[in-house]
């Protein structure tokens, strides 16, 4: 049997910081989606667990044990009986989009089915870190606490994305150390139900990344990748993604995405540039543009 598991790349469309634990953990509340666009695992069965690292973004990233892949396999609780573990990595590594989440989330899933085994409980999984919980969730949610709090939200009207990287790794702790203000206003109690992509731009200026400032102050390129998204035409809002350095634009319609991707990419061919459709719209293109 051999399994293989999307590792969709995670979009914070919007992150509020509004507290901090007494043990240093800031408290979050964050609508986050998934794109198309991402990171794939596929399992197979094996005398012992290992992995293999393949991919266009795997050059530096080692396969050894404190692999967030290998520490995910860690967790089931009696241990499985062993697996062939392939990372095939296309996101950008530490770019605030979930990858090596994404990548622990596939890789526990993949490895329940394989074993058949229950998932770990959520505290093994939230070991891991704030985000895996919501990537083994993979829909689009209210994200809070510190990950562990997950809510339904109305579904993403259709809604497409152009995702850039100016190849500037960044440190979630030194975002974190950055941020001058920590006890910020929360979501809306309630989030609305939104007609179109503009309709959702439209509201998502009135709500913030509040890691974008600080991530500014750790990683200058990242004021330049969100201002050549705004100047994309067709561009309803830029705004940065996690704690950076990767940023999104997001547009009405596939062709707008992919024509802006195209234009982005000639013109910085040194980034990681995609585009993809993001929540339930996914399904609407056969593939994603990534360039």
């Amino acid at each position: 049997m051999i399994l293989t598991v999307p590792a969709p790349a995670k979009i914070n469309l919007a992150l509020h910081v509004t507290g901090r634990r007494a043990d240093g953990y800031h408290l979050l509340d964050s609508l986050v989606t998934f794109a198309g666009v991402g990171d794939v695992v596929t399992v197979s069965p094996a005398p012992v667990v290992s992995l293999e690292i393949t991919g266009p973004e795997g050059n530096g990233l080692g396969a050894g044990p404190d692999n967030l892949v290998l520490r995910a396999a860690a967790v089931f609780d009696p241990p499985g009986q062993g697996a062939r573990i392939t990372l095939d990595k296309r996101l950008p590594v530490a770019s605030g989009i979930g990858g090596g989440s994404a990548d622990a989330a596939a890789a526990i899933s993949g490895l329940a089915q394989l074993w058949g085994r229950p998932l770990p409980d959520q505290g093994k999984v939230l070991a891991l870190g704030a985000d895996v919980p919501v990537c083994l969730h993979g829909q689009t949610c209210r994200m809070q606490g510190v990950g562990e709090r997950l809510s339904p939200v109305p579904p993403l009207p259709p809604v497409w994305a152009v995702l850039a990287n100016p190849r500037v790794p960044v440190a979630t702790p030194a975002v974190f150390r950055a941020v001058t203000a920590r006890d910020n206003p929360p979501l809306p109690e309630t989030l609305p139900r939104l007609p179109d992509a503009a309709a959702l731009a439209a509201w998502l200026t009135t709500r913030r990344n509040d890691l974008q400032a600080a991530a500014i102050t750790v990683a200058p390129p990242i004021a330049a990748t969100l201002a050549a998204l705004s100047a994309l035409p067709g561009a309803l809002i830029a705004r940065m993604s996690g704690s950076g350095a990767t940023c999104f634009a997001l547009f009405a319609t596939p062709a707008q995405a992919a024509e802006a991707a195209d234009r982005l990419h000639r013109a910085a061919p040194g980034w990681w540039v995609a585009a993809a459709a993001l929540g339930d719209a996914a399904s609407v293109l056969p593939a994603p543009h990534s360039l």
